[in-house]
């Protein structure tokens, strides 16, 4: 992603091994950052387009982790690990991403959530360790389009809560 300093337009030193994805939000920024960071919501809403989670461990604070499983469409279970290494409520989340603890393919996830009027920009910047596993990941595995989809769930399950709440 590049970034403009003084002199003009600079990259990151981790352009070529990043993901960044992002997404306006119909709702307040504290709701979208409780649907990111309670068990509750995240079983509701997490992963790409017909996946499900299966949660075995959660403990949100820094250091804590998230044990769990996405089932895919096709049957196929993806064990998941997430560590979290920042917790800046309802501003910012930085977490490690792997199969487990210790994974040497893990990556790193920054989360921001910044108000935009009475909605919220959500961005997901990923920093995989080298750019070939990056690459892989957007083309084997579709990170890209599956990071969207995930957006789009949360963007949907946060709607549904305030549609929700505004009929009670």
């Amino acid at each position: 992603m590049a970034e403009t300093g003084r002199d003009g337009p600079t990259k990151s030193a981790t352009a070529d091994r990043e993901i960044v994805i992002s997404r306006v939000i119909s709702a307040p920024r504290e709701l979208v950052f409780e649907a990111f960071t309670e068990v509750r919501h995240l079983s509701q809403w997490w992963g790409p387009e017909g996946f499900t989670t299966t949660t075995r461990a959660f403990e949100f604070r820094v250091g804590g982790a998230w044990d769990f499983v996405m089932h895919g469409p096709d049957g196929t279970d993806y064990q998941e690990w997430i560590s979290w290494t920042e917790i800046a409520p309802p501003e910012r989340i930085a977490l490690r991403h792997g199969e487990f603890r210790g994974d040497p393919d893990a990556f790193e996830s920054i989360l921001t959530f910044t108000p935009e009027g009475s909605a919220t920009r959500i961005e997901m910047r990923t920093i995989f360790p080298t750019k070939k596993l990056r690459d892989e990941a957007a083309e084997k595995y579709h990170a890209i389009e599956g990071g969207e989809q995930t957006l789009r769930n949360l963007a949907t399950y946060v709607t549904q809560i305030l549609r929700k709440g505004a009929e009670n």
